[in-house]
């Protein structure tokens, strides 16, 4: 197997196979593997026409995705193949990112003497919403999410507008670039996620992405972009504000659902990945369930 890494030009050979987009979690995506193609060392391959994605995780670790186009008969042959290429080239796991089906799947092929070790993946499960409750904040439970939203519409002279046109995309760079300039705290992460909001905001349309921008006297509050991944659901990849902005982030969480995905089901706002701060933001917004993701190593 010869992986490539993986480049905007993959997008189509990507699509090919994630389409129809059946998943509930964001992994598969083009877009979420193409924001993180440079901090997890995103690569892939086609082996017994199913697509192969290897990638790293933020501790270092390689491992294979689910592999994408298999079929009944040929995938326990890409199982084995896989974990010879894992003990060669001493990786830590074999797979991540997994769906419990093909856990399950995967388990019922493998022969009685491999053992398996199984572990779910906490700090990557993903945080489903119903985006009726998002475009609403009906209920007990996001009434303080309300407060803040109408406490914002209230107190503030803004403006909303889709992210396209050079000015605008210049303006989220630079708000992007300062808030990560402000940042006490920097890790790998927020830094290739600075990159990424650059390859996105310039390349809207190519991906299918909905974008806004809040302006606040003129200046970027906030933004957030998204993209509708089948009927019933979209995914919200990016979301930024300006702290200092009382209800900049109710605001532009209800709005960017409103104004783009209306008619969707389910919205997915991705993982936490272990941070605490994150973590208690994303259950502040009450999901409806966290899908869940595995490890699988044999």
């Amino acid at each position: 197997m010869i992986f490539k890494k993986l480049d905007l030009e993959d997008k189509k050979i990507i699509d090919s196979y994630i389409y129809p987009y059946k998943f509930l979690s964001c992994e598969y995506s083009f877009t979420s593997l193409y924001i993180w193609k440079d901090a997890c060392d995103i690569q892939y391959c086609i082996y017994k026409n199913a697509l192969i994605l290897k990638k790293k995780d933020f501790e270092g670790n390689y491992h294979f995705m689910q592999p994408l186009g298999y079929t009944k008969e040929n995938l326990l042959e890409i199982i084995e193949v896989l974990k010879t290429y894992k003990e060669k080239a001493s990786m830590e796991y074999l797979f991540k990112d997994l769906e419990e089906s093909f856990i399950n799947e995967v388990k019922t092929l493998l022969h009685a003497n491999d053992e398996l070790c199984i572990e779910e993946d906490r700090d990557n499960f993903d945080y489903l919403y119903e985006a009726q409750k998002l475009m609403t904040f009906s209920g007990k439970k996001l009434h303080a999410k309300k407060n803040h939203y109408n406490y914002f519409i209230k107190n503030y002279n803004y403006e909303v507008v889709d992210i396209c046109g050079e000015k605008v995309i210049q303006d989220v760079i630079f708000a992007a670039s300062k808030w990560y300039d402000e940042t006490e705290e920097k890790d790998d992460k927020l830094y290739y996620e600075l990159i990424s909001i650059k390859n996105l905001v310039n390349n809207m349309e190519l991906l299918n992405l909905e974008g806004i921008a809040v302006y606040v006297e003129g200046k970027i509050a906030a933004f957030s972009i998204g993209e509708r991944l089948n009927e019933k659901l979209a995914v919200i990849h990016i979301e930024k504000g300006d702290k200092d902005i009382n209800g900049v982030y109710s605001f532009i969480a209800r709005t960017l659902i409103d104004k783009c995905f209306s008619n969707a089901e389910i919205i997915n706002r991705e993982q936490d990945l272990g941070i605490e701060g994150l973590r208690k933001a994303k259950m502040s917004y009450y999901p409806l369930k966290l899908e869940k993701k595995f490890i699988l190593s044999v």
